[in-house]
C-alpha cells in the first residue's frame, strides 16, 4: 500500500515537473516571438525600377527594403550593416515614438553619429501602437536612391479593429530621378543654384515605367523590357474587401493616389484610427501612411488602372501605373481603358477638403488639452544665406552640429552648438505671406526650442511666398517622437486672436506628419512629455537639405545612459566604445 502510494506520488510529481517545464517553454516561446529580429546590409546595386538603370541603395537586395511586420508591443531589433563603401548611413523608424528609446531614432546629427562604412549597428525599440509606419535614411539625400520601406504593427491577439476586411496589403509611393544623389546635393549646395528639378518616374511600390524610346536616352541604360519595371500589380479576388496601407515618401512630390472605378474609405491615417469617409482620390504627402478600404465589387472580367499623379507642382512627370487584377485574370494584363487623368495639379481645394474631413474616430477619441503653455509660430520661407538658396523658419535656416545634439546635451557639450533660442514668432503684423520678401535674406543657425517637460505646445505652421512670384509650395512637416493634435487648418495669415477660436477639440485627428498648403496655415499641438531630441522639418529632401528644419529637446534629465555605439563623431569620439 505504501509503495502503491509512493509510485502515485511520484508519477504525479514527474506530470507536475513536465507541467512545469512546458509551462517555461510555452513562456520561453511566447516572449522569443515577441522579439523581431531582422539582419539586413545596406549597399549599392544597379537597379532599373523604372527601366532606367542606375546605382540603387537597396537592403538585402531590395528597394524598397522588406517590410517589418509586428505586433503591438514587439520588440524590434534591426542589425544594419553598412556596405555603401564610402557613405555613412542612419535609419529613421518613421511614426515610431521610440519612448525609453531616443537614441533610436535613427536621426543622424540629432540622436545618433552616422554607421560607417563597414560598420554595423543595431537599432532596437519597442513598436508600442498598431498602425502602418515608415522606415528610411536619415543622412544627406539617401532616402531618394531607395533606401526606404514599410512598417505593419497589427494589434494584440483577441483586440478588434473598428472596420473589417478579408485581406492586407501595403504600398509604398515614392518619386524616382535618375541623377544621383551626390549631383542633386551638389547642385543645392552650389553658387549658382541647381535645382534638383521635377522627377523622371513615379513609382508605386517600386514599379515605374520611364519612356525609353527618347532620342536622348542611352539604350544600353534604359530597357523597356527589363522586369524590374513591369508594373506593379495586386491581385484581388471578386467581391472581398481589402485594407491598402498606403504611404508617401517622396523625395519632392505631393500625390493623389487612385483605382480606376473603385471608392476608397479612409479608416486609419499615421497610426490613428479615422472616422470613416469615401474618396475617388487620396491626396498623400511625403512621411504620411493612410489605411483605405477597397471593395473589389465591379465588372470581374477585366482588369482596373492603379494610377498616381503629382498635384501641388507643375510637373512633367508622367502619372505612375499600376494594375488593380481581378483573379483569374491575367495580372499583366491591361485594361481596356485610358488610365485615370487625375485631379488638376493646381486646385488646392480638394486637397483642403480632405485635410479637414480627417476626424479620429469616435469611438477612438483622445482629446487634447484645452489650453496651451506656449505658442510658436513658424513662418516657411525660402531665403538666401551669402548668395546661396536655403529654406528658413522665422528668418532662421538651420544646419545640423557635428556633436549630435542628444549626445551634446546628455553630457553637458553645450558649447557643440548654439545656445541663442531661435526665433517663437516672425513680424506677423508687417510681413505679407503674398509676395516676395523686399529682403529676402536669412541666417543660419544649429540653435534648438528648449521645451518645458511635461508642458503643452502650440506649433502653427505659417506658409508664404517663395522667391518666385505667385508661388507658394506645399511642404509636409513630420516631427518625430510624437504624435500631436491637428487642431486646424486655414487659408492666408494666421490671426491669433481668431483662428483658436475654430480650432477643433471635438474629434481631431492625431497624426505625426501633416501638410501646410500653399498660402496656408496649419495648427497642431502636443504634449513634450516623451524625453529626448526631436526633429521636427519638411520632409521634402532638398528643402530639410536646404535648411528647413528645427528641434526639440525635452526632459533631457530623464533620459537614461546613452549607449556608446551611438557615439565616435564630433565631440563624442572621447565616449565611443567599439
Amino acid at each position: 500500500m505504501v509503495e502503491h502510494d509512493f509510485h502515485q506520488q511520484t508519477q504525479s510529481l514527474v506530470k507536475l515537473v513536465v507541467l512545469v517545464c512546458l509551462l517555461f517553454l510555452s513562456a520561453s516561446i511566447s516572449v522569443e516571438a515577441r522579439i523581431r529580429h531582422y539582419q539586413w546590409e545596406v549597399k549599392y546595386e544597379y537597379k532599373s525600377p523604372d527601366c532606367f538603370k542606375k546605382p540603387s541603395i537597396s537592403i538585402n537586395g531590395k528597394t524598397p527594403g522588406p517590410t517589418i511586420v509586428a505586433q503591438q508591443g514587439d520588440t524590434v531589433v534591426v542589425e544594419v550593416k553598412n556596405s555603401l563603401l564610402t557613405e555613412n548611413l542612419a535609419i529613421h523608424w518613421h511614426g515610431i515614438r521610440q519612448i525609453g528609446t531616443p537614441w533610436a531614432d535613427g536621426t543622424e546629427g540629432v540622436t545618433q553619429c552616422p554607421i560607417v562604412p563597414g560598420d554595423t549597428f543595431i537599432y532596437k525599440f519597442v513598436v508600442d501602437r498598431a498602425g502602418t509606419y515608415l522606415y528610411h535614411a536619415h543622412y544627406g539625400m539617401q532616402r531618394q536612391a531607395g533606401l526606404q520601406g514599410m512598417m505593419r504593427v497589427s494589434l494584440p491577439d483577441g483586440v478588434l479593429e473598428p472596420f473589417s476586411y478579408d485581406h492586407d496589403r501595403s504600398i509604398l509611393l515614392t518619386d524616382w530621378y535618375h541623377k544621383s544623389t551626390y549631383e542633386q546635393a551638389t547642385g543645392l549646395a552650389s553658387l549658382p543654384f541647381s535645382w534638383v528639378g521635377e522627377p523622371q518616374s513615379i513609382l508605386i511600390h517600386g514599379r515605374g515605367r520611364f519612356n525609353c524610346s527618347i532620342p536622348t536616352i542611352d539604350p544600353t541604360l534604359c530597357n523597356a523590357t527589363n522586369p524590374q519595371c513591369t508594373p506593379y500589380s495586386m491581385t484581388v479576388v471578386p467581391g472581398k474587401t481589402y485594407r491598402l496601407r498606403i504611404g508617401s515618401l517622396t523625395a519632392l512630390s505631393a500625390l493623389s493616389f487612385e483605382i480606376e472605378g473603385h471608392n476608397m474609405t479612409v479608416v486609419e491615417a499615421d497610426g490613428h484610427y479615422v472616422e470613416p469617409f469615401v474618396v475617388k482620390n487620396l491626396f498623400i504627402y511625403s512621411g504620411e501612411t493612410y489605411s483605405v478600404l477597397i471593395k473589389a465589387d465591379q465588372d470581374p472580367t477585366r482588369n482596373y488602372w492603379a494610377s498616381t499623379k503629382v498635384v501641388s507642382r507643375n510637373n512633367t512627370t508622367p502619372n505612375g501605373l499600376g494594375i488593380f487584377n481581378y483573379y483569374p485574370n491575367h495580372p499583366r494584363r491591361y485594361p481596356p481603358t485610358v488610365p485615370p487623368s487625375g485631379p488638376r495639379w493646381d486646385d488646392v481645394a480638394p486637397r483642403m477638403a480632405q485635410s479637414v474631413a480627417i476626424k479620429s474616430h469616435r469611438d477612438f477619441i483622445h482629446a487634447p488639452p484645452l489650453t496651451s503653455d506656449r505658442v510658436i509660430v513658424m513662418l516657411n520661407t525660402q531665403n538666401r544665406v551669402n548668395g546661396y538658396v536655403r529654406w528658413s523658419v522665422n528668418n532662421v535656416s538651420f544646419n545640423m552640429p557635428h556633436t549630435p545634439y542628444l549626445i551634446a546635451l546628455k553630457h553637458n557639450l553645450l558649447h557643440a552648438f548654439e545656445q541663442t533660442p531661435p526665433p517663437d514668432n516672425y513680424d506677423q503684423k508687417n510681413y505679407d505671406i503674398f509676395n516676395i520678401a523686399p529682403n529676402v535674406n536669412a541666417t543660419t543657425s544649429n540653435s534648438i526650442y528648449r521645451l518645458k517637460f511635461n508642458t503643452t505646445v502650440d506649433i502653427i505652421l505659417q506658409n508664404a511666398n517663395t522667391m518666385n512670384l505667385n508661388n507658394s509650395e506645399t511642404h509636409p512637416w513630420h516631427l518625430h517622437g510624437h504624435d500631436f493634435w491637428v487642431m486646424g487648418y486655414g487659408n492666408g495669415k494666421f490671426n491669433q486672436s481668431i483662428d483658436p477660436k475654430n480650432y477643433n477639440f471635438v474629434n481631431p485627428i492625431m497624426k505625426n506628419t501633416i501638410p501646410v498648403h500653399p498660402y496656408g496655415w496649419t495648427a497642431l499641438r502636443f504634449r513634450a512629455d516623451n524625453p529626448g531630441v526631436w526633429a521636427f522639418h519638411c520632409h521634402i529632401e532638398s528643402h530639410f537639405f536646404m535648411g528647413m528644419g528645427v528641434v526639440f529637446e525635452e526632459g533631457i534629465e530623464k533620459v537614461g545612459k546613452l549607449p556608446t555605439s551611438i557615439m565616435g563623431c564630433g565631440e563624442s569620439k572621447r565616449f565611443h566604445r567599439p
